[in-house]
C-alpha cells in the first residue's frame, strides 16, 4: 500500500472528541473518490454525509452537465460557493464531498479552513486517469475528450489545482486507501 499523509494542522482531533461542530470537508481532484470516501467515513464518525455537488443539483433542478451548458462555468462557480456557504452555515456538524474545483474558486479552500476542517484525498495521475476514462459521461469537463487528451488535462489542472489543495489541513494521499487509516489521521493527529 502507497500512503502518505501530512498534517498542516496541529490538532484536528479537538473538534472531533470535543464540544462544538464538526465540519469535515474532502477536497481533490475529480475522480480521486471523494463522495465515495465521504459515504464511508460519515457513518463511521457518526456525522451526516453531504455531496456538494448532489446539493447543487437540487438546487438547480438540473444535473451539474446541464449546469455548464446552458449557464456556463463562472454561474456553475458562483452557485457552488453559494451551496457551500448555505450547508456550512445551516448544518452544525457532517462530511461534505466537495467538488474537484470548489476549492480553487472565491477563497472556497480558506473559507473551509475557517468554519471546519479540510482533508486532502489524493491519488496518483494514473489512477485518476483510468478512473475518469469509465466516468467521462458524467463529468462536463472531460466529457468530449480523448484518452491522451484526458490525461493531458488531468496533468495540467491537477497541476493547476494542487497549490489549493495542498492548503488542507490533512493530505492522504493513496491509491489504496482504507476507512481505519483515514480515521486515524482525523483523529490523532
Amino acid at each position: 500500500m502507497n500512503v502518505h499523509a501530512q498534517n498542516n494542522k496541529s490538532d484536528l482531533s479537538a473538534p472531533l472528541g470535543g464540544q462544538g461542530a464538526v465540519r469535515l470537508f474532502l477536497v481533490g481532484f475529480m475522480g480521486c473518490g471523494k463522495t465515495y470516501w465521504g459515504r464511508k467515513l460519515a457513518p463511521a464518525l457518526g456525522l451526516p454525509f453531504i455531496d456538494l455537488d448532489e446539493k447543487i443539483e437540487e438546487a438547480a433542478g438540473k444535473p451539474i452537465s446541464q449546469i455548464f451548458a446552458e449557464e456556463g462555468e463562472e454561474y456553475f462557480r458562483k452557485l457552488e460557493r453559494d451551496t457551500l456557504h448555505a450547508l456550512a452555515e445551516g448544518n452544525e456538524s457532517f462530511v461534505m464531498a466537495t467538488g474537484g474545483g470548489t476549492p480553487c474558486f472565491y477563497n472556497n479552500i480558506d473559507y473551509m479552513k475557517q468554519v471546519g476542517r479540510t482533508i486532502w484525498i489524493n491519488c496518483s495521475i494514473d489512477c485518476l486517469h483510468a478512473r475518469l476514462l469509465t466516468e467521462r459521461d458524467k463529468r462536463p469537463l472531460v466529457r468530449d475528450l480523448g484518452e491522451d487528451q484526458l490525461r493531458a488535462y488531468i496533468f495540467r489542472k491537477f497541476g493547476d489545482r494542487r497549490i489549493f489543495y495542498q492548503q488542507a489541513d490533512v493530505a492522504v494521499e493513496t491509491d489504496d486507501l482504507q476507512l481505519r487509516y483515514l480515521m486515524d489521521k482525523i483523529a490523532h493527529v
